[in-house]
Order: C-alpha cells, then structure tokens, then sequence
C-alpha cells in the first residue's frame, strides 16, 4: 500500500474477490529525509485512510538498508561506469518481490499482490508474465526479472483494467487519493533535480563536449553520469542549425560526443548486445528466434531476431534501426503479449562495426 491509487485499489478488489487482505507499507528511503522531498508521511497518510474506509490491518516496514546495498548503490556504480540504470526494475526484482515476499511468509501470508498492470498466466507448468490490457500503463517491462517462485506467490489484479476504471472505482468508493497524482522519478526516492542529486554522491568530472563527426571541440560539461545517450537538453551548445544530441561518451578521456540532429546515422542501431539476461519462464525453443524487443518504457515493441554470442551475452538484431539504444538501460523481449524476459544493454554497436 503505497499510498497511490493503484495499490489501493487493488486491496478492494482483492477482498471483493474473497482474500483476507493485509496492508503493507513500505519505506526505502532515509537519507535526506527532509520536508522538500520526503513524501513518506503523505503516503503512510493516504495508506492509512484507504486501509480504514475497506477495514483492513496496515503494517509498516522499512527497507532502507537492503534499498541502499542492492539497489542505490548500484545506481551510483552504474552512473559512474557512464551507463544509464534503471533502478525502478532493480528495485521490483530486490524489495518488492524478494524483501517484501520474505516479510509476507513471516506473517504467513499466501500471496503477496501489487497495483502493477500485469497479469500472470501458465504455460507449460510455468507461470509466465502477460502485458497489462491497458497499453498506456502496461508495467511489463519493469518486472522482466522476476523469478518463478515470485511470481507463482504474486496477484495482480489490476492487469484485467484500464487506468481510466481504476480511479472511477476509487472516485466511487470515495477513496482520499482517487485522483492524486501518480508517482514519478526514481523509485522510492521520487522526483529530483537530477544532476543536483547525484553530485551529492558521485563527484563531477568536468570534461569536454566533442562533435562527433569532426572530433573538434564545441563546449564543457560537468560529469559525463549526468548524460544519458540521445539526450538534447542541459548541453548548453548554441549556434544554428538543429539540435545537438548526445551519442557516446569516453570515460578515460572524459569526452562527452555528440551529433547534430535526431536522425544522425550515429543514433541509430542495428542491433545490440545485453547481459545479465533473465528468462521469465523458460528459454526460446532454439536460436536464431524471432520474436519483439523494447528498449525502453513505453516504446512499442519491435521485430527482432536473438542470437547468443558468448557465454550469457544475447545479441538482438532489429528488423529497423533503433534510436538511442543506451547501455545500463534494459531491453525486454516479448512473444505479443507474454514477456519472456530480458536484459541490459552493454553496447550498441555501429551499423557498420
């Protein structure tokens, strides 16, 4: 119970469909905990009037600790590496579907249940994991990690709806946060100003802004963490012509490249290679497999071609050219609506190698 609209009514539905429910809210984050960015006391607030309006228990547990070794601090690490994490599929696969599963068999629960749009299947005595009907809020792409045991314990119950009848449900039932905003940023942590809050953690590195084609020099930057591949805002490179977009970064020479125009040839790719790969319920029936890719949220899915180079490295080729493909980030694979699992991105080759 987090507060939002979307755990909150996935409780009711829950106990309309016969479960005796339990609320659990969970806190990850202590370490500035000050009055312009701790929401906590909000949302334990807005947790604790939904649990009363449906008569449920409201437990509360802090995760801080296990949210900072496994899963900011690998955000820092990531940054400082010069990719570009996701902490939000981190943090699914370390607290709420391993801590927050640990913390519900202690009070011996059957089942732990999130407001996420997904919805859980079988398939040959395996339980696979099905997009969200609502494709604006399909969260598919955030829980390609998810382990068999984890998910064989878990319910879904808004995957059947759109966002749309979630909140006229909670607008029926007069719930506090019918129609409070849905949460944003980094998991856990919230919305920030984000170069201002990794500076307080990883020291800047100035360096230098290249062009790309002619390698010449054309402005300063403050740390290359604080780019992430395609970005076009916070450059500071004026002139005429179109805009200037980040293309690759060399982190022993602190040298932030970039390419004028958003179809420049550099941005585009091919195919790339992932690691750290994870099937949700079992592996392709044999290589080379078709089957669909994102590379990021929201994106739609795209045809594509699997072929494994090296041990535990999957490269996929792509049936067009991709934008922006960017290491740290993850790329989910899909048979239409069932993700079979996913990876992160280590690199994106040229087109032309």
């Amino acid at each position: 119970m987090s507060g939002g609209v979307d755990s909150s009514v996935a409780a009711y539905l829950l106990k309309e469909s016969g479960y005796d429910v339990i609320g659990l809210f969970m806190k990850n984050w202590e370490e500035d905990d000050e009055a312009e960015y701790c929401a906590a006391e909000e949302d334990l607030a807005y947790a604790n009037g939904v649990c009363k309006l449906l008569s449920i228990p409201l437990r509360t547990i802090n995760f801080s600790h296990e949210y900072w070794e496994r899963v900011f601090s690998n955000f820092l690490s990531e940054h400082q590496a010069g990719r570009t994490p996701n902490p939000d599929i981190l943090c699914n696969k370390e607290i709420k579907f391993k801590e927050f599963l640990e913390f519900a068999n202690t009070l011996g629960a059957d089942f732990i249940a999130t407001g996420h749009y997904v919805r859980r299947g079988q398939q040959n005595r395996k339980y696979t994991l099905l997009s969200g009907i609502d494709n604006n809020k399909d969260q598919s792409y955030f829980l390609y990690t998810l382990q068999q045991n984890a998910l064989k314990r878990s319910l879904f119950p808004l995957g059947d709806y759109l966002k749309e009848d979630i909140r006229q449900i909670a607008s029926d039932l007069s719930f506090p946060n019918h129609d409070r905003k849905d949460s944003t940023g980094i998991c856990f942590i919230g919305e920030r100003k984000f170069k201002q809050f990794l500076s307080v953690y990883l020291p800047p590195k100035p360096g230098e802004i290249r062009n790309l084609e002619d390698d010449e020099v054309i402005g300063k930057h403050d740390g290359l963490m604080y780019y992430t591949i395609g970005q076009r805002q916070g450059l500071g490179i004026g002139g005429s012509g179109e805009a200037w977009y980040v293309a690759d970064k060399d982190l022993s020479r602190k040298i932030l490249y970039v390419v004028q125009g958003r179809n420049d040839p550099y941005l585009l790719r091919s195919h790339i290679y992932a690691n750290q790969v994870h099937w949700v319920a079992e592996l392709p029936p044999r290589l080379p497999y078709a089957c669909q890719a994102k590379i990021r949220y929201r994106q739609d899915s795209q045809s594509c071609t699997l072929s494994r180079v090296g041990s535990g490295t999957l490269k996929v080729e792509f049936d067009q050219p991709q934008w922006a493909a960017t290491p740290g980030q993850s790329i989910v694979l899909y048979d239409y609506d069932k993700c079979l699992g996913g990876g992160v991105i280590v690199n994106a080759m040229e087109p032309n190698e």
